[in-house]
């Protein structure tokens, strides 16, 4: 029998949000496949685990999912981590889940934090659907052109490095204008955590109100715009605009997800612009 691959959440700042499920799979696993093995054996080690670390990160994801699939199939247990939050999701992991789908291999997700759904919950936007749209292009003619296309009737939440949350909270003023509202959430579940719900004209003046602000991890919350009615996103549009900064694959994911086109409809047509 082959082993599972399972899909851990672990803290986003807090080493007491690791869930009692998470610390018996982690300890119970062959392998733990981590993006950083040192920030890991942090974790592992403040709950008395211990478990053989690989690195599985962005430079040589493919290359340590070959070995861990063959570990799997051999009936080994492994534990997929990131460095904070949910695997997969704006972190690596998820070629090697889909290497282990394709293998026929169990895939077992254990839920646990994800800074874009606590932002979320804390946000006050009440929505039945919401859109992640994870890392904004770190050059500005790219961010400004992605952002065109995310003008929705539903919030949008961004992941921002400390370097460029300036730069972006410029352009989403420039993009959305000064009374729409934003939540900004910043170092969350850690000592200097904060969540400030405010219109984007007063967001670089929150920023810069106290030393040190501008550094940690920040999730922002865009909240929504108008409802538009009587008339249907232009679907080549938003593939077009997403295109700029994005490969085909994630540029017609978000675009399925903006205008509710087939995503294979909008990969094929994305694959046509690209030539």
């Amino acid at each position: 029998m082959t082993g599972i691959l399972h899909v851990v959440a672990t803290p986003i700042g807090n080493l007491s949000d690791l869930s009692a499920r998470a610390i018996e799979t982690l300890r119970g696993a062959d392998v733990v496949a981590c993006e950083d093995t040192r920030t890991t054996r942090t974790l592992l080690a403040r709950h008395g685990i211990a478990a053989r670390t690989v690195a599985l990160h962005e430079h040589n994801e493919r290359a340590a999912a070959d070995s861990l699939i063959r570990l799997l199939q051999e009936g080994k247990d492994v534990a997929l981590v990131s460095d904070a939050g949910t695997p997969a999701l704006a972190d690596p992991g998820a070629w090697l889940v889909a290497q282990a789908h394709a293998a026929g291999i169990r895939v077992s997700p254990l839920p646990g934090a994800n800074a874009a759904a606590a932002a979320l919950s804390a946000s006050g936007f009440a929505a039945s659907r919401f859109l992640f749209a994870g890392f904004l292009p770190a050059k500005a003619a790219e961010r400004r052109k992605a952002l065109e296309a995310l003008d929705l009737a539903c919030p949008v939440v961004f992941y921002e490095a400390p370097h460029r949350i300036g730069d972006t909270l410029a352009d989403l003023l420039a993009a959305f204008g000064a009374s729409r509202e934003l939540v900004i959430a910043r170092e969350l579940s850690k000592r200097f955590e904060e969540v400030a719900r405010l219109p984007l004209g007063q967001a670089r003046a929150w920023l810069e109100a106290r030393p040190g602000r501008e550094q940690g991890e920040f999730v922002l919350v865009l909240g929504p715009g108008e409802e538009r009615r009587g008339a249907e996103l232009d679907a080549e549009r938003v593939l077009r605009v997403l295109l700029e900064a994005l490969p085909p694959s994630d540029a017609a994911r978000l675009a399925a997800r903006i205008t509710g086109r087939p995503k294979s409809e909008l990969y094929k047509l994305a694959l046509k612009h690209g030539k």
